[in-house]
Order: structure tokens, then C-alpha cells, then sequence
């Protein structure tokens, strides 16, 4: 038999080993009136079954409805990860930085214009004043960066062996791993699909650090 609301009030006091009188209270009404509510002479609104379901710990949608677990379910112990004082008072600052045009993962190709703005994009702890967005066309970054994702790059950070960067070579622009051997730069892709490439320095323009990936959901 499917329990009413009365009932449900009821057991969750109970439960909670409060009598009529100390629930009452805590909910501000008259005993008589928590009495009415058990004994299902009337319903209490929404905002007094918030407050019972509040004190007696139980969930607010099974105290109305009877659906689901009568108590929030913790999460597992072992997927609890501690998190430092430092961390959780740590300030994250907003920035908008402006989308510009593609850059693309694949062949290289001359469609990268940092002078046309399309628009702006929030993103959190990028500290460059000169950062930018692009759009990636191709895949021959993927899995780690695929097709209409969108890469937040830095031009004043500094570039190592190993990164991700936004490079024009031969007034072209790509977007590629960076490796840099004596007069050289080689381009990587992360795909296994597709070939590298390598350029002579004097070729480069510029090598931009990629510092943030934003995945096209």
C-alpha cells in the first residue's frame, strides 16, 4: 500500500525521535496543526514540508511524493578528494578573450586573420592581455583536440619542446605539438593519421603558446 503524505510526516519524525511538540517548534506551527498534518486533516505547503524535510534530514521530493530515497545518499567515501584551504579560497579570475578566426589541425593554410574579431569568450586564469581564441578545423590533433574545438593562445608565454602552439610558417598557420632541433622546428601532429613536419627557423614568424583547450560539447 502506497503511503500518503500523513504517513510519510509521521515517519520522518519518528525516525528522527522527535515527539509532536519539539518538530512544531522547530517548524514554527502549533502542535495541533503538525497533528492535522499526520493524522492527513490537512497538507502543509511547500514551504513548511521544505522546513519539515530540513529537520528531520529527510529529501523534500520523498516526503511530498513518496519517490525515490526517503535520505540523501552520501557519496562514496573513496571518491571523496580532500581539498586544501588554499585551493578552496584560492580567487579565480574571468577574463573574455576575442575569438578570432580558424586555425587549422590538419593541412597547413593561410585562413587565420587575428585582425577579425567574431566574438568573445569567458575563460578563467589566463593573465596575458593579448590572449585569443581560435576555432580548430581538422582533426589531426584529436583525440586532444578535435574538430570545432576552440584553443585560448598566448603569445607572450613562454614556448619549450612538448607544447601545443599555434605556428605560422611560410604565411601559413597551424596548430601542432612543437619540437625545435638547431635550425629547425618540427610540427607533430597527435594524430597517428597524419605525417610531421619540419621547417627551417627563418621560415617561422611566430610559435604561440596554446595554454587552454575548450571542447566543442
Amino acid at each position: 500500500m502506497k503511503s500518503t503524505i500523513s504517513d510519510r510526516i509521521r515517519e520522518a519524525r519518528e525516525n528522527k525521535e522527535l515527539d509532536q511538540a519539539s518538530l512544531a517548534a522547530k517548524v514554527d506551527v502549533a502542535t495541533r496543526t503538525l497533528q492535522r498534518w499526520e493524522k492527513g486533516e490537512q497538507v502543509p505547503d511547500s514551504n513548511y514540508l521544505l522546513r519539515l524535510a530540513r529537520h528531520t534530514g529527510v529529501r523534500a521530493e520523498w516526503l511530498l511524493t513518496g519517490a525515490g530515497q526517503m535520505y540523501h545518499t552520501p557519496p562514496p567515501r573513496g571518491k571523496i578528494l580532500p581539498l586544501h584551504r588554499e585551493q578552496l579560497l584560492r580567487k579565480v579570475h574571468l577574463v573574455d578573450v576575442p575569438l578570432l578566426s580558424m586555425v587549422p589541425a590538419g593541412k597547413t593554410a593561410a585562413i587565420f586573420h587575428p585582425d577579425y574579431v567574431e566574438r568573445y569568450v569567458t575563460v578563467d586564469n589566463v593573465k596575458d592581455p593579448s590572449a585569443f581564441a581560435l576555432v580548430v578545423k581538422g582533426n589531426s590533433m584529436a583525440p586532444k583536440i578535435e574538430d570545432s574545438d576552440i584553443v585560448v593562445v598566448s603569445p607572450h608565454q613562454e614556448v619549450i619542446d612538448g607544447d601545443i602552439c599555434v605556428v605560422r610558417v611560410n604565411d601559413e598557420d597551424v596548430l601542432k605539438k612543437i619540437k625545435f632541433e638547431g635550425n629547425y622546428l618540427h610540427l607533430i601532429p597527435l594524430n597517428p593519421s597524419f605525417e610531421p613536419a619540419t621547417f627551417k627557423k627563418r621560415d617561422v614568424a611566430f610559435v604561440w603558446k596554446v595554454v587552454k583547450v575548450i571542447k566543442n560539447m
